[in-house]
C-alpha cells in the first residue's frame, strides 16, 4: 500500500504544484525583477537598479504615510475583531436558545464581496454623518473609523467560528475542576479557557493581521483614499501607483515587494509568538 501511494504521490501533488508555480510563484519572481525596472510591458523591461525603491520612500510619494495609516488600522481592527469574536463566541457555546440561528447571522456578513460592503457603510456612515454636517470623507478620522467599523463587521463572524470550534473543544472536566477547586467565572477563562483555544487564537490572529494588511477594494469603495490620500491603504496605494499614475510602473511593483516582505515578516512573528503560547499552554 505504501509503495503504491510513493508511486501515484507525484501524479496527485502535480496539479497543485502547478497551480501554485502558475497562481505565485513564477509571478512574484518575474515582479521581483520588474521591481528593478522601467517598463509599461514585461516585454519592454528596462533594468535601472535600486532606483525604484529609492523613489518609494521619497518625500513626495506617499507611500510611507499609507503604510502608517494601514498599521495603524490594523493594530485595532485585531484588537477589536478578535476581542468581539472570542466574546460573541463564549456567549454562543453557552446553554442558550437560537445559537444555531446566531452562528448563522453573525457569520453571513463574511460572505458579501468587499466591494458590496464598501458602499453599503459608505451610505449608512454618509447618511448619518450628514445629520452633522459632515460626510466620510469630510475628515480622514471618519474615514478611518468607518473602514475600522467595516473590518469589524466583515470578519467578526468569519472569527467567531473558528473560535466557536476552538471553545467546544475545552475538555468540560478541566472546566469543572476548576469550578470545584473554587476558581470564578473570570478564572476559569484566564487560566483554563483561553490556554486552551490558544490554537484558535493563532489562526484568528493570522488571518485577521493578513486579511486586514491585503484589504483593497472595501478602501476603494469606502473612501477611494480621500480625503487628499490620507484614508489610502497600502494595497490602493499600489494599485493607484501601477495603473493610475504614468511612468510609475516600475515604482508601484517595488512597493509592491517590500509589502510582501513585511507581511510576510510581522505575521511570522505573530505566529511564532502566538504557537510559543501553545506549547506552554
Amino acid at each position: 500500500m505504501k509503495s503504491n501511494l510513493k508511486y501515484y504521490f507525484p501524479l496527485f501533488v502535480l496539479p497543485t504544484l502547478a497551480a501554485f508555480l502558475i497562481a505565485f510563484l513564477i509571478p512574484f519572481i518575474v515582479g521581483f525583477f520588474l521591481s528593478f525596472c522601467e517598463f509599461t510591458t514585461i516585454t519592454d523591461a528596462t533594468f535601472v537598479g535600486i532606483k525604484n525603491y529609492l523613489e518609494v520612500f521619497d518625500s513626495r510619494d506617499t507611500f510611507t504615510s499609507a503604510f502608517l495609516f494601514t498599521v495603524l488600522v490594523v493594530i485595532v481592527s485585531v484588537i477589536t475583531v478578535n476581542l468581539f469574536a472570542f466574546a460573541i463566541a463564549w456567549v454562543l457555546t453557552r446553554k442558550l436558545r437560537g445559537t444555531n440561528f446566531f452562528r448563522t447571522v453573525f457569520f453571513m456578513p463574511n460572505l458579501i464581496g468587499g466591494i458590496v460592503l464598501g458602499y453599503t457603510w459608505q451610505i449608512i456612515i454618509n447618511a448619518f454623518l450628514q445629520n452633522y454636517g459632515a460626510t466620510l470623507v469630510t475628515d480622514w478620522k471618519y474615514g478611518y473609523a468607518g473602514l475600522i467599523i467595516l473590518i469589524n463587521w466583515q470578519l467578526i463572524g468569519y472569527m467567531m467560528i473558528i473560535y466557536i470550534a476552538g471553545l467546544q473543544n475545552v475538555p468540560p472536566e478541566l472546566t469543572e475542576a476548576a469550578e470545584i477547586d473554587g476558581a470564578g467565572r473570570w478564572q476559569v477563562l484566564r487560566n483554563v479557557t483561553i490556554p486552551m483555544v490558544m490554537p484558535s487564537i493563532t489562526i484568528c490572529l493570522f488571518l485577521t493581521l493578513s486579511n486586514t494588511f491585503k484589504m483593497f477594494d472595501q478602501n476603494l469603495a469606502l473612501t477611494a483614499g480621500a480625503p487628499s490620500g490620507k484614508t489610502e491603504m497600502v494595497a490602493l496605494n499600489i494599485v493607484n501607483s501601477m495603473f493610475n499614475q504614468v511612468g510609475m510602473e516600475g515604482v508601484g511593483q517595488a512597493k509592491a515587494v517590500i509589502f510582501v516582505v513585511v507581511v510576510v515578516a510581522i505575521a511570522m512573528f505573530q505566529l511564532r509568538a502566538t504557537r510559543s503560547r501553545e506549547i506552554e499552554a
